[in-house]
């Protein structure tokens, strides 16, 4: 057993709602070889430098996250990808603690560790795979710096992007979503 991190029993006490589900999860996991981390504000579990599994909640369920999960052989069918867009990381889904399937998850954490060991990677899609709105491309044909602004964006931040102006369906939406870009305003900002 792996010595426990007080900022995830810190975690723990706060978390309210999922404080049993994240106490069973977290004794699973100090099981394991891995060391103990807060990232992201939740306990994760990590061999070496790279992230294995983590725990975190929402308000409709707790789950555990398989960075890689997307390389894990899933014979038990618990592996959830969240959205179609999401490429490596796989859950499996919580509500109560009576759904913790203890030797399963065990099962699942050595071979996580085991892709880790083995140095597997996720092979992600380009960003020119892609959908791009066309009112983007658009945009994008009618204004040459913001063609050269986007061109030098790292490929993460031109998918990011590429998602946050592909996703609505009405063209209104998509072209209100570029025009906030345009005024210099970043995804996230109000």
């Amino acid at each position: 057993m792996i010595n426990p991190n007080p900022k995830a029993d810190a975690f723990i006490a706060w978390s309210g709602h999922w404080q049993r589900e994240f106490s069973e999860l977290r004794r699973i996991a100090l099981d394991f070889d891995l060391d103990e981390k807060l990232k992201w504000g939740n306990p994760c579990y990590t061999a070496g430098i790279n992230n294995v599994v983590l725990v975190h909640g929402f308000k409709e369920y707790c789950a555990y996250l398989f960075f890689k999960g997307a390389l894990l052989k899933d014979p038990a069918e618990i592996l959830v990808q969240q959205t179609e867009n999401v490429q490596s990381f796989r859950q499996v889904r919580f509500t109560s603690v009576d759904q913790v399937l203890e030797p399963i998850l065990r099962a699942y954490i050595r071979q996580a560790i085991e892709v880790e060991k083995a140095g597997l990677k996720v092979e992600f899609k380009e960003t020119r795979e892609f959908v791009m709105a066309e009112e983007f491309r658009e945009a994008l044909s009618q204004d040459p710096a913001l063609k050269a602004s986007y061109a030098a964006l790292t490929p993460g931040r031109q998918r990011a992007y590429l998602l946050h102006f592909s996703t609505p369906k009405q063209s209104a939406t998509r072209l209100a979503r570029i025009e906030k870009c345009l005024k210099g305003r970043g995804l996230n900002d109000r």
